[in-house]
């Protein structure tokens, strides 16, 4: 089951994002993996998602067809009704909402959101306050200027792993608490997707309607799952293969999430050893150190190692 804080994040941005009304069917396709495969089971928590929006004041709109399509329903988020732009904030009065934002809760999504539906987000990095937790903060990135490139369909110019790419935007989607753009890249004349928080320098929007977009793009685009996002995202990453020994009881459990298929190996105390495909090195890891002391990599023995080391960093740092 997908995250609902992820779930209900990417449903909004998508009905915001969205050129024309969307019937489930096709939410469901573009978010892929978001939502259970079955009718009835993808109704209902379609169902939950729409009303939890409702109750904190997203107003989803809906149009019921007629004709060939007559009982299905279609929803988008009107952004006028959406947005408060009647709020009449001059450039101090929006600096401090943002400054009082980042002070409380620094890097905060539901922030951010609030920020946009004020007319802020937009402000120089310099303007942020952010406490001193130990730890790297998370860049402050436009999210704003990109969702409005988006819906407008407005070229994207930035540098991205050193490389200057000018991209048509498809979308933003959340996974494990990281934004990323999907677009095509005219520079790389493929689809990418990338990273936001990994953007360098300014990002340049053009002028709107610059090319057209397909409703489709962002599930055909985006893996549903976060070991095949690959880790430097712009550019394309071959899959890669590893061998992670879960022991029992939740070697079982895995067994029938990732089916027989999947199965290496079968040892005498329960213990299974499972392929496991990947591209991104960062979320094979957080995956194997989700299962606790049941889950060792087995190889390659690169693999091994990099876990091993970062384990070891983590007791010697503390």
């Amino acid at each position: 089951m997908s995250d609902p804080v992820e779930r209900l994040t990417n449903l909004l941005a998508l009905l915001l994002e969205t050129p024309e009304p969307l019937n489930l069917h096709q939410i469901a396709s573009e978010l892929t993996g978001m939502y259970p495969d079955g009718a009835v089971a993808r109704r209902g928590q379609f169902e939950r998602d729409k009303r939890l929006l409702r109750e904190i004041g997203v107003p989803i709109e809906t149009e019921v067809l007629s004709g060939d399509h007559a009982g299905q329903t279609k929803y988008w988020i009107d952004r006028r009704r959406y947005e408060l732009a009647d709020l009449d904030l001059d450039d101090d009065e929006r600096r401090a909402v943002q400054v009082a934002v980042a002070a409380t809760r620094a890097g905060s999504a539901s922030a951010q959101t609030a920020l946009w539906k004020l007319g802020a987000g937009l402000a120089e990095a310099d303007s942020m306050a952010v406490a001193a937790l130990g730890i790297p903060a998370p860049l402050s990135v436009p999210l704003a200027m990109l969702r409005d490139a988006v819906v407008s369909r407005s070229l994207v110019d930035f540098t991205y792993r050193g490389v200057d790419r000018t991209v048509e935007p498809r979308g933003l989607l959340l996974r494990d608490g990281f934004w990323y753009l999907v677009a095509f890249d005219r520079t790389r004349r493929e689809r990418r997707t990338f990273r936001v928080d990994r953007i360098d320098g300014e990002i340049t929007i053009g002028e709107p309607a610059a090319f057209e977009r397909s409703p489709t793009d962002l599930g055909e685009a985006f893996p549903a799952d976060p070991k095949l996002i690959p880790l430097s995202n712009g550019d394309a990453a071959e899959v890669s293969t590893a061998v992670v020994r879960i022991d029992d009881p939740q070697a079982r459990l895995l067994e029938q999430h990732l089916g027989s298929g999947a199965v290496g190996r079968r040892l005498d105390n329960g213990s299974i050893e499972f392929v496991i495909e990947y591209r991104n090195p960062e979320a094979l890891r957080s995956w194997v150190l989700g299962f606790g002391p049941d889950a060792e990599v087995v190889e390659p023995a690169g693999v091994r190692a990099e876990v091993v080391g970062w384990l070891t960093s983590i007791v010697e740092y503390r």
